[in-house]
């Protein structure tokens, strides 16, 4: 694949990305990051509360996803959170553990209110 394939490929996944999300959040919360140079301007997908890095591709590196996104994440407020998706295979979710459990303790205490 030539490297406008493969961008393509990764900007359809980051739409695919937004579009799952807007259905939790709704379309007014939702959307695609704008691109600059390097990525590091915002996240590939614009959430509340998390930095969205997507990766598409033949075989992803969820570990490199999730430390771009922790790096351009780092003290913006965000979780980061890496979503990879290796061909012919379903999208995965990395997070840091400790952030995870973050996550899920403020479930948890919203859920026994």
């Amino acid at each position: 694949m030539d490297g406008r394939g493969a961008r393509r490929k990764g900007h359809d996944f980051e739409r695919e990305v937004a579009r799952q999300f807007a259905e939790v959040f709704g379309a007014n919360d939702v959307r695609r990051g704008l691109q600059y140079r390097d990525g590091a301007d915002c996240a590939d997908v614009i959430a509340p509360a998390l930095w969205i890095e997507c990766k598409r591709g033949r075989k992803t590196s969820a570990r490199s996803a999730l430390a771009q996104a922790t790096a351009a994440s780092d003290g913006k407020g965000y979780w980061p959170v890496a979503i990879c998706k290796d061909d012919n295979e379903p999208a995965t979710v990395t997070i840091s553990l400790d952030d995870f459990l973050d996550l899920v303790r403020e479930w948890w205490e919203l859920r026994r209110r």
